[in-house]
């Protein structure tokens, strides 16, 4: 039912879709026009041909339309012999809608779908037979995982509709992410032996390797996140009353704009500390935004992280970090714009409260991702929308 009559909007705003973002009275005129064609002739189509729809439908519409799905499908269309196989188009919008509605297993999915008919065929099943298995579900869904579907969403969303835009503020952070696994014990490191007591006079001696934050900066994006650890272990972190706390799984790492948008994340084992993954972060943002300022807590303050966002033109605003030292404060003008850090907080507590970010049931880093990537996805398309209201 989606199906058809998102081929009316893209037959009313192929022009509008195809065109290149520009700035037209400080909104993103692409995104306006798509909205209204969403509001003026989309929405009432389907208030003809289904039940009323709720607030939740209405959701999962914008979102879909926003992320644009099926330029994204050509790879996992079927080209072999034999039976034909489930459509992955109609199950990658039942993973949305299994995001927005925070439905935390498979089989509760398929119950609801079942169950609703406008959102069944919203997704694209007339009748219920035509629905899949959950094992047809879940070999998607690993075919998802496995292709990074929903990163790349977000990655092409973002470049779209926020890419031409001037972003003032980028918040960095990151958030423990729970998951129902075993923890892999970290391996002892192996020291090299060497002799008790003071090196002789000109015996060579022992270098010390270098930190993974000061080879970052002179290394590409993709050497960098494959040398991130992602296996699932056991994290620790203060929380925000200095009490320590402790999980088993994973941390998410996103970079936040300005109006509450996410606009890179990473996921890398609990034990990884913050700032060894903020270059990376700040690699994957600056192909995808333009920004001017640089937030983080005092976990990211290194002469390292420092230099590298001067490098990329940025001015970066990092909470000190006394180190058995001094605390230095900061003037009341950057305490004002550090004030704007707390939009990455706002997402993490959103991902995890309302976009099923707490009900972690799949094993592996890359599954892990894509469940947590398309609730970013959903998070990404209503904030985007929220910028024109």
């Amino acid at each position: 039912m989606i199906n058809i009559l998102l081929k009316k909007l893209r037959k009313c705003s192929i022009t509008y879709l195809n065109l290149p973002i520009q700035e037209k009275d400080g909104n993103m005129s692409t995104l306006f026009d798509v909205w209204n064609i969403i509001q003026k002739e989309l929405f009432p189509s389907f208030e003809q041909a289904l039940d009323p729809l709720t607030d939740k439908e209405r959701e999962f519409i914008q979102v879909v339309t926003l992320l644009d799905l099926p330029s994204h499908m050509k790879s996992y269309l079927w080209r072999g012999f034999g039976r034909k196989r489930k459509s992955r188009l109609a199950m990658a919008k039942a993973f949305v809608a299994k995001s927005i509605y925070k439905l935390e297993t498979t089989d509760l999915l398929i119950l609801y779908l079942k169950g609703c008919k406008n959102l069944r065929r919203l997704c694209g099943w007339e009748f219920q037979s035509q629905i899949p298995s959950s094992s047809t579900f879940s070999r998607a869904f690993n075919e998802f995982a496995m292709g990074e579907l929903p990163q790349k969403i977000h990655e092409a969303m973002i470049k779209k509709h926020y890419g031409q835009k001037l972003a003032g503020h980028i918040s960095r952070d990151s958030t423990a992410i729970e998951s129902r696994e075993k923890p892999v014990k970290k391996p002892k490191p192996s020291k090299p032996k060497r002799k008790r007591g003071r090196p002789r006079k000109g015996e060579a001696t022992l270098a010390k390797p270098r930190k993974r934050v000061a080879l970052q900066a002179e290394r590409s994006l993709g050497d960098n996140l494959n040398d991130l650890p992602t296996v699932c272990n056991v994290g620790t972190k203060k929380n925000s009353k200095g009490y320590k706390t402790t999980w088993i799984g994973y941390k998410l790492h996103l970079d936040c704009v300005d109006g509450d948008i996410p606009v890179s994340a990473i996921l890398t084992s609990a034990s990884l500390h913050d700032s060894q993954a903020a270059i990376p972060l700040a690699q994957m943002s600056s192909k995808r935004v333009t920004n001017l300022y640089d937030l983080m807590d005092a976990a990211y303050d290194s002469p390292e992280i420092h230099a590298f966002s001067n490098s990329l033109g940025h001015r970066p605003i990092i909470d000190n970090n006394p180190r058995r030292g001094e605390k230095i404060l900061m003037d009341p003008a950057t305490k004002s714009r550090f004030a704007e850090r707390g939009s990455a907080e706002r997402i993490n507590s959103t991902l995890k409260d309302n976009y099923g970010g707490r009900n972690i049931r799949v094993k592996g880093a890359s599954k892990v991702m894509a469940h947590l990537m398309f609730g970013i996805i959903s998070i990404t398309a209503m904030q985007l929308y929220r910028l024109l209201l």
